[in-house]
């Protein structure tokens, strides 16, 4: 049997390399480090601040939790979800590791329990929601376990909330530097799935990282192949189709709470046993989701994007969104919850060109917020609104681009690989590299009309394009469509107030005055 994490060191106590040797094979069951680890944990151990960007399924958790195991005091773990938080806590107890979270949702005797612990030191990692930082008894707590020496590292689960260019951004975490004054002494571990070098920049910024070392690793996924196509009238067809082909588990997801009901129940209805999960359900219910998710061997679950974050399940065979994604980065997150065991698996974009409009909106109703900047000034929550069109913009290039999907994805994540060879645009053009269209007279009409025109929303232009006379033809959905092109590769611009007003931009005028062939594939 594997000895105890928290067992005291015998006489002839192991060097601090075979004590992490032993820790990741006695408490987790692993042979060696992935791709990342070691280093990140070496550099925690010895006191230095770390910024960790690993790829889904790299094991971030472990950079925090090892060093835990085999140092004398607590981790503190800043997560973002509870959902979150409680579902790691329980994998660590099931490994006999001593974790515990600290939320609203404790009763008192919970709480006071729970304290009691971690004043005995018999606690090795504590979860924290950001917001938690606020609380005069959790700050009581930090200086206590400062003062007893009892604090030895920090870990922020997700970083990329504290950046308005992260795709998830969270005004609590914003709040997180705070943990610089707090404690000091402490070294802290910054860690994502995806951060951008301006998101980078902003998490070792705001969290005060001193000379922290940078561990950034590829995100890239050899075993994942993307397909992206226009969501048909009815998607019941292709979803069914492609649950078929999935080896193991299976996530679908959907943007509202709504959503997710109304498929889960039409797919049961179709013979195919799916799970609901959003965060309206009951915490019972949610529970139940989880374990059944967990422990059937082809379990299918209907979700918003914010399930799967930290949940291990490693034979995920298909990821398959009903929407258009919110970010590139966002959906390399999502998707990336697929094949954690180095499997193929398959991941399913099914999106509609008016997501993006209602997306849009929601964005900018999100982001409504009574403080305008005063004279002088930039308001940053327009600014983040702005950031958040715009990246919504980029995935939508995504889908409907020519390229290859996983080196647009990367590209948004400031990586450059070639081609894939395996995403469904790398595989349309092997199969005919001559399928594309030269759409030049279309963009020399429209580019035209708007130049006559001055700035038009998107309909309305699409709508009168539609129905002038004389070649180019084509109906008011290709017309929208070469527009969004032409947005995408800055021919045109865009308002970004959700309206789609669109305007000539200077290579548009350039175009306008030497035309050059402009070769797509009609999505």
């Amino acid at each position: 049997m594997a000895p105890s994490p928290l067992r005291e060191p015998q006489e002839s106590a192991p060097g601090p390399q075979d004590q992490l040797e032993l820790a990741l094979t006695g408490a987790f069951g692993w042979t060696q480090f992935r791709p990342g680890q070691r280093a990140v944990i070496e550099a925690m151990l010895a006191g230095r601040d770390c910024l960790a960007v690993l790829p889904t399924g790299a094991g971030k958790s472990l950079c925090y939790q090892l060093p835990a195991l085999v140092r004398e005091g607590l981790v503190l773990v800043i997560s973002p979800l509870v959902a979150l938080m409680q579902d790691q806590v329980e994998q660590l107890q099931r490994r006999g590791i001593a974790a515990a979270c600290l939320h609203r949702g404790l009763g008192s005797g919970e709480r006071m329990a729970l304290l009691r612990r971690i004043r005995e030191r018999r606690l090795r990692l504590l979860y924290l929601a950001p917001e938690r930082l606020r609380v005069e008894s959790t700050r009581q707590l930090l200086d206590d376990l400062l003062s007893d020496g009892g604090l030895v590292g920090l870990a922020v689960d997700e970083a990329h909330c504290i950046s308005a260019w992260g795709h998830d951004f969270r005004p609590d975490y914003r709040r997180l530097g705070e943990l610089r004054r707090l404690c000091p002494g402490v070294p802290l571990v910054a860690l994502s799935a995806t951060a951008a070098p301006q998101v980078r920049a902003d998490i070792i910024r705001l969290l005060q990282l001193r000379r922290p070392l940078v561990q950034v690793r590829s995100a890239q996924r050899r075993n994942l192949s993307y397909s992206m196509r226009l969501r048909p009238a009815d998607p019941l067809p292709e979803v069914l189709e492609a649950l078929e082909r999935c080896r193991g588990a299976a996530l679908i997801y959907a943007r509202t709470r709504r959503s997710v009901e109304q498929w889960a129940a039409q797919l049961n209805r179709a013979g195919v046993e799916a799970i609901p999960y959003h965060a309206g359900m009951d915490p019972e219910s949610r529970q139940l989701a989880l374990t059944h998710f967990q422990s059937q061997p082809r379990p299918v679950l209907v979700a918003t994007v914010a399930f799967g974050m930290g949940v291990d399940r490693p034979d995920v065979g298909l990821v398959l969104h009903l929407d258009l994604p919110a970010s590139p980065e966002g959906y390399l997150q999502e998707s990336g919850r697929a094949g954690r065991d180095g499997q193929p698996a398959e991941c399913v974009v099914l999106f509609d060109p008016a997501d993006r409009v209602s997306l849009g909106w929601a964005i900018r109703a999100a982001g409504q917020a009574p403080t305008p900047g005063g004279a002088g000034t930039i308001d940053p929550d327009r600014q983040r609104l702005e950031l958040a069109q715009r990246q919504l913009r980029r995935m939508e290039a995504v889908a409907e681009g020519e390229g290859c999907r996983e080196q647009a994805l990367l590209l948004a994540v400031g990586e450059l690989v070639p081609p894939c060879g395996r995403c469904d645009r790398c595989l349309a053009q092997e199969a005919d590299p001559r399928s594309r269209r030269d759409w030049s007279p279309w963009v020399q009409v429209l580019l035209e009309r708007l130049q006559e025109r001055g700035g038009r929303d998107l309909r309305g232009l699409a709508e009168e394009l539609a129905a002038r006379p004389g070649p180019p033809r084509g109906d008011e959905a290709r017309w929208a469509w070469l527009a969004r092109r032409l947005v995408q590769d800055a021919l045109l611009g865009e308002s970004d107030d959700g309206a789609q007003r669109l305007h000539l931009r200077d290579p548009g005028r350039r175009y306008l005055q030497q035309p050059w062939p402009l070769r797509w594939w009609l999505p």
